[in-house]
């Protein structure tokens, strides 16, 4: 439930003892000759160090180091397939707030009480964040896991509408500033959504996104062309329903806010020209939206292409929704 746990076993004992840490997310471990152990840690709050069980911190990484954050709030939200568990970053001050649900990838993944400069940025900004660990995701047994089929993208939506409208009711965002966000299949997502629900949102922001769901399938790579055939139960050929009813591509046309799509030119999981044809629909009705390219893959290692893409979502958001300058612009 998005956070994770240390524990330890030794040889010849009843059974694992949980090994005390501070809260948050733990993502590598060793034991050391004098019986303590050390591990990699953070939170959405702190960056990460490597601590010891002795309480000391022993290791903080050299060089410039990223400002601290704010700690995530817990939410639980009735949903149409359970309760569903988002992770609530807040900025200083009252709400409601210009708002970004954050979309995670995979889909079999999940947002985590662990540092990430990209919600940092936005709360950084004056932003609430919203993430959402909707029905796909991992962490939660595997019927939540595997709930996601046939009815591929408009499930998890379900999901984060129901978020969507529990922030606006508690008070927390502004439901004239609401952004979509995601990358991957957070970014396919985005350009769902905007589609299904295009009252909803007033703005999204899509990187490497699956944009048109049949040209994805037969350009990807092998093994994501048999991920989609189990979550959507055949070839676009075989289930051509399925595969129209979760494209982005066949909501195009209803799309009102303005969107920004960053892609990889070499990318072999969410391929260029599948996002050149949703962007082309775009275009031909003169819907509002910016497109960044950049020579590389399914996104960048390099850190000053991570930093200029944080930048360039940011301004994005700050021109159409209001807002002050982006640092270091």
């Amino acid at each position: 439930e998005a956070r994770s746990e240390l524990w330890r076993y030794e040889p010849g004992a009843s059974g694992p003892v949980r090994v005390e840490t501070p809260a948050g997310t733990v993502s590598g471990a060793t034991a050391r000759p004098d019986g303590t152990v050390e591990y990699l840690w953070s939170s959405a709050a702190q960056p990460p160090v490597v601590r010891s069980t002795s309480g000391a911190v022993v290791l903080d990484p050299p060089g410039a180091k990223a400002p601290a954050s704010v700690a995530v709030e817990d939410a639980w939200v009735e949903g149409p397939g359970g309760r569903i568990h988002a992770l609530v970053q807040k900025p200083a001050g009252d709400g409601p707030f210009p708002t970004v649900f954050e979309i995670h990838g995979g889909p079999t993944w999940h947002d985590s009480d662990a540092f990430a400069s990209g919600p940092a940025a936005w709360v950084d900004h004056g932003f609430a964040v919203v993430r959402v660990n909707y029905r796909g995701s991992t962490g939660y047994g595997r019927a939540w896991t595997d709930a996601l089929k046939h009815r591929v993208g408009l499930i998890e939506l379900e999901d984060i509408a129901a978020v969507r409208d529990w922030s606006v009711k508690a008070g927390l965002a502004d439901p004239q500033r609401l952004v979509l966000a995601g990358g991957s299949w957070g970014g396919y997502l985005t350009l769902l959504g905007l589609g299904t629900q295009p009252d909803a949102w007033a703005l999204g922001l899509a990187a490497v996104p699956v944009a048109d769901y049949v040209t994805a399938y037969h350009d990807e790579m092998e093994a994501l062309k048999a991920m989609d055939r189990t979550l959507l139960g055949g070839t676009p050929e075989e289930v051509p329903e399925r595969f129209e009813a979760s494209s982005p591509l066949t909501y195009v046309d209803a799309v009102r806010a303005p969107v920004y799509i960053s892609a990889g030119v070499n990318d072999p999981r969410c391929p260029i020209r599948q996002v050149e044809n949703y962007v082309d629909r775009l275009a031909a009705r003169g819907a509002v939206h910016e497109v960044y390219r950049y020579d590389a893959g399914h996104g960048s290692l390099v850190v000053e292409e991570r930093i200029k893409q944080v930048r360039l979502e940011l301004e994005f958001a700050l021109k159409h929704l209001g807002g002050g300058d982006v640092l270091g612009a």
